[in-house]
């Protein structure tokens, strides 16, 4: 057997250490790697413990804001006036028009001394034809003031000084504010809400005057002093329901009413309405509204020429239906838009019909009234580039079908009553105007005027609209 030499034992212990020194070196450098991500680990969850806090303490440094607003909110709402006393809204319509007519709407065309020209066929009619005086005149200038009362009510204020000087409260009333439900209500003084143009002011018409059927019907907007309760539904759809009691405070309603004495006057409607497409949208709506006038007066002439007073008291029922489109590019009606609009109504009256309640002509007699007419309007505005619009509306009244109890029974002749004589008024306008900007308008318009048989009526108009201060936005 050979022997082994020692430096070959040696050789095979350096060897056989080799993989031990090596296993050594990786633990060592893993146990380093643990170490520095268990530091950073740390590092990094310290800095989340830092945020957390932080964040907790702006937290309840924002809770503590709040409830000294809301603290803040509740002192305001029980100060005294003087709180908000400079924060009210406050805005001016001036407006002002030069008409030119072929006959003077202040007089009659008959010659029958102060009596105003009317429309043919409605009893009794609720203003003059709708031409203002000639030459230049005031339009209605308006005189408002609104704001938030407290977290609950807003409060609305309203003077309007008409042509002839009259100064009087067009609005003034409160109304709650987020009362939940979907529900709203309104107290004081405001237009009604039944059709689509009556609660709107003058100055938001398309046209410088009001359509037949309202000048006829509504002499031209009906006004309440009373309540009134909307509920808009949580659907996606436009769906809205209102309600009105009170005091009607214009035709065909009266002040006197010899059976009442409270809610003298009452109105239901709905709307509906939504989307077509992005650049479309459209509104409905039905109404209803009845009122018990009494001693309801309005001049006439008898079949001998001589002026008589005659009144009516009764009923008076009116029903009505709209609808509203409009069209903007892709939404934006800055630069083109186009507005289509068309209301109509019906009115049946019954009651009793007092003639010569002066006793001008025959004496005071009485019988028997019956009647119903209906009317409607057309109209369509396009905004055919920014700031200038043009528009065209036709308005019309049915020939009203009427029963007078004084003239069946043979005591009266048809002749003294002219102003109920079956005709069929009908109006045709056009109108162009130019917006500088949101805040003023000059209007160009002609109507071609046949509410009464004897005259056609050809009127133009040159009208201003100015609006200064802080003026609410419009309804749709």
């Amino acid at each position: 057997m050979k022997r082994i030499s020692m430096a070959t034992l040696a050789a095979c212990g350096v060897l056989s250490s080799l993989p031990a020194t090596a296993a050594d070196s990786d633990l060592k450098a893993l146990r380093e790697e643990i170490a520095q991500m268990k530091q950073s680990y740390e590092q990094r969850i310290a800095a989340l413990e830092q945020r957390l806090a932080e964040t907790e303490n702006k937290a309840g440094a924002a809770a503590a804001t709040a409830d000294q607003a809301q603290l803040a909110l509740q002192e305001a709402a029980r100060a005294p006036a003087a709180v908000n006393a400079f924060n009210p809204e406050i805005s001016l319509i001036l407006s002002g028009r030069y008409t030119n007519t072929a006959q003077d709407a202040r007089q009659d065309p008959t010659g029958a001394a102060g009596r105003e020209r009317r429309i043919q066929g409605v009893l009794p009619s609720g203003m003059a034809s709708g031409a203002p005086a000639r030459s230049w005149n005031l339009g209605e200038s308006e005189l408002a003031l609104a704001a938030n009362i407290d977290p609950l009510f807003r409060g609305t204020f309203l003077l309007s000084i008409a042509p002839d000087d009259t100064v009087g409260v067009e609005e003034a009333h409160i109304q709650t504010l987020g009362l939940g439900q979907g529900f709203n209500v309104k107290a004081g003084r405001f237009f009604s809400g039944i059709g689509y143009a009556n609660e709107q002011h003058p100055h938001a018409w398309d046209f410088s005057d009001a359509a037949l059927p309202y000048q006829a019907f509504f002499g031209p907007q009906l006004g309440y002093d009373g309540v009134q309760l909307k509920w808009l539904a949580p659907t996606e759809l436009f769906l809205e329901l209102g309600a009105e009691v009170g005091r009607a405070r214009s035709f065909p309603a009266t002040d006197a009413n010899a059976k009442k004495n409270g809610l003298m006057s009452g109105s239901l409607f709905a709307h509906v309405g939504g989307d077509l497409g992005v650049s479309s949208s459209w509104r409905a709506g039905v109404s209803w509204f009845d009122a018990k006038p009494h001693d309801r007066g309005y001049d006439d002439v008898d079949g001998a020429g001589t002026l008589v007073s005659n009144s009516f008291s009764g009923t008076s029922r009116t029903v009505g239906a709209d609808l509203v489109w409009k069209w903007a590019p892709q939404g934006n009606p800055r630069q083109q838009n186009f507005s289509f609009q068309s209301e109509w109504f019906r009115r049946r009256e019954t009651g009793e019909l007092a003639y010569d309640t002066a006793g001008a002509s025959l004496g005071t007699t009485s019988g028997s009234f019956r009647s119903s007419q209906s009317g409607f309007y057309a109209q369509g505005v396009w905004q055919f580039m920014p700031q200038w619009r043009i528009g065209y509306r036709y308005d019309q009244l049915s020939a009203p079908a009427t029963a007078i109890g004084l003239v069946d029974s043979g005591v009266l002749t048809a002749a003294d009553f002219p102003l109920l004589q079956a005709y069929k008024p009908k109006r045709q306008t056009a109108m162009m105007d130019w917006s500088p900007s949101e805040f003023s308008r000059i209007r160009f318009q002609y109507a071609h005027d046949q509410t009464r048989p004897e005259v056609t009526d050809n009127q133009l108009w040159v009208h201003y609209i100015m609006s200064l201060g802080a003026h609410g936005a419009h309804k749709f």
